[in-house]
C-alpha cells in the first residue's frame, strides 16, 4: 500500500492523519504496516484527502489521478 508514501509526500504525521479518519495513531500505524485492514470509509476519506483513487492506494493501479466523479 502507498499510505505511508502519500502521507509523507504531503508532509503529513499519522497522528494528523489519524486525526482526519477519527481512529488513534496506533491504529493508523497499523493500517500503514499492513497489520489491520482499512475500513471502507476510511479508504474514501484517503482518497479525497489525498487527491487520488483507492486503486491508487492499494495499488491496483499506477495511475494518482483520481477518476472523474459522477
Amino acid at each position: 500500500m502507498r499510505l505511508k508514501d502519500l502521507r509523507e509526500d504531503n508532509d503529513l504525521t499519522q497522528k494528523q492523519i489519524a486525526e482526519l479518519l477519527n481512529c488513534k495513531q496506533n491504529t493508523y500505524q497499523q493500517y500503514e504496516s499492513e497489520k489491520r485492514q482499512i475500513p471502507i470509509e476510511s479508504l474514501k476519506k484517503l482518497a479525497i484527502i489525498y487527491k487520488t483513487s483507492i486503486d491508487y492506494i492499494v495499488e491496483l493501479t499506477d495511475n494518482p489521478n483520481p477518476y472523474k466523479r459522477k
